[in-house]
């Protein structure tokens, strides 16, 4: 089969378009015929070599996938074969930049039906980061208010949804390029952070302060002052410490995103309802992923990318 691979961290360049051997599965995986696997900030920081998460070289990236089960390893119950699915893969395996992956059964579950099985890919780990943050680390409940920084990017684009079908108030910041879809995605106020001080902006405090964006420590410790008493401050982003406020009771939580099939079968039931969209920026073919590495290292990825492997 296909994939992309790196056998050394570094650049773009590490990575190689290859011939690799059909994994087989073993007892309680199957494997799955690559539909769609969704490009994440953290791939290019596994083939840096910068992000704590090891991995065995050669190393084949991608942790979200869709696709359709091609054959079940022993004690697999609840999937068949041709069956479409979707899954949050572990970060530590092979991943699915490629024509076939195998997985955990327990890590996938019914794709949804509304939209193409590919794009189905752009869901699974930045869907389940943006409810973890605002309902597991957040507690967010409907009549308070929220503010995502970063709304604009795929984590915040599902948190301005969930947050708002939740019944919160939402405030979101976004760029002048993204405040169409983070409108769209049903924030109350959206702050034009590239012009306006969101110290300013925020007037009124908030119960939860989702930062999602890169931001410098003393801005954000300022920010805290736009948490009310007794409210959380929750981040996804770890190289900044999250602040908070014991005085005031402001808890601080850093999110780390967690493979939950659960809550995963929720939000694709959500998706077939049209009660969540998913929003794909563009697909490439899988030959193009090492220059999507490099367009990211550049800044140049906006929105979500979908890969989309040969047909078999």
């Amino acid at each position: 089969m296909k994939a992309v691979r790196f056998h050394e961290t570094g650049g773009p360049e590490v990575l190689r378009y290859e011939d690799v051997a059909l994994p087989v599965p073993g007892p309680g995986q199957v494997r799955v015929r690559v539909a769609g696997s969704a490009f994440n900030p953290a791939d290019g920081g596994m083939r840096g070599g910068f992000l704590p998460i090891p991995v065995t070289l050669p190393h084949v990236p991608g942790y979200d996938v869709s696709g359709t089960v091609d054959a079940l390893g022993d004690g697999v119950d609840g999937l068949a074969v041709g069956q479409d699915v979707v899954g949050f893969l572990p970060m530590d395996a092979d991943g699915s930049a490629a024509q076939y992956v195998v997985a955990p059964a327990g890590a996938l579950v019914p794709a949804p039906t509304r939209i193409p099985l590919a794009d189905a890919a752009a869901l699974p780990s930045v869907a389940l980061t943006a409810w973890q943050a605002l309902f597991e680390a957040g507690g967010l409940t409907a009549g308070r208010r929220v503010l995502v920084n970063g709304a604009g990017g795929p984590v915040g684009g599902y948190a301005v949804q969930l947050a708002k079908r939740a019944g919160a108030h939402v405030v979101a910041t976004a760029s002048p390029r993204s405040r169409a879809g983070v409108v769209a995605a049903g924030a109350d106020e959206v702050v034009d952070h590239t012009a306006t001080s969101l110290l300013d902006a925020v007037s009124e405090p908030v119960d939860v302060l989702l930062n999602l964006a890169p931001i410098s420590p003393d801005a954000f410790t300022a920010l805290v002052a736009r948490v009310r008493d007794g409210g959380v401050v929750v981040s996804t982003t770890p190289r900044v410490p999250t602040p908070g406020d014991d005085a005031r009771g402001v808890r601080a939580v850093t999110v780390f995103v967690h493979p939950d099939a659960a809550v995963l079968t929720e939000l694709v039931a959500l998706v077939d309802s049209g009660d969540l969209h998913v929003e794909i920026a563009r697909r490439v073919p899988l030959d193009e992923l090492p220059e999507l590495h490099q367009q990211a290292d550049a800044g140049e990825v906006h929105g979500k990318v979908v890969v989309v492997p040969p047909a078999v």
